[in-house]
């Protein structure tokens, strides 16, 4: 895809070195060649989903376990701990109701 994109000659900001990047450089705005831009870019976001893990693998960047709060499901009623702080008023479901509510709402689109 890279072959596709005009690309334009520009300066890093951070080590000196010349460099070509896929968008026109404008005056005051910071560029980076590929090898600083990887060093500084901040990590993924993981949102869970996609076969990941329940937690998002936190682990992968160095934050630590996460911080699981206690909870009652709002489905089966059993006592779990989830990796958000329950809000008052609002249902919370353990990962296996959870999933299970996904897996319907997902197989109700067919």
């Amino acid at each position: 895809m890279e072959g596709d994109r005009e690309m334009h000659k520009a300066v890093c900001s951070d080590c000196g070195a010349e460099c070509e990047v896929p968008f026109v450089p404008e005056e005051g705005k910071k560029v980076r060649c590929s090898d600083c831009f990887r060093k500084n870019r901040p990590p993924r976001r993981s949102f869970g989903g996609g076969g990941r893990s329940f937690g998002g693998g936190r682990d992968r960047f160095n934050r630590g376990p996460r911080e699981m709060h206690k909870a009652v499901c709002a489905e089966c009623k059993q006592e779990c701990e989830v990796p958000f702080k329950p809000t008052e008023g609002k249902p919370v479901l353990c990962i296996n109701c959870y999933r299970n509510k996904k897996n319907q709402s997902q197989e109700d689109e067919f």
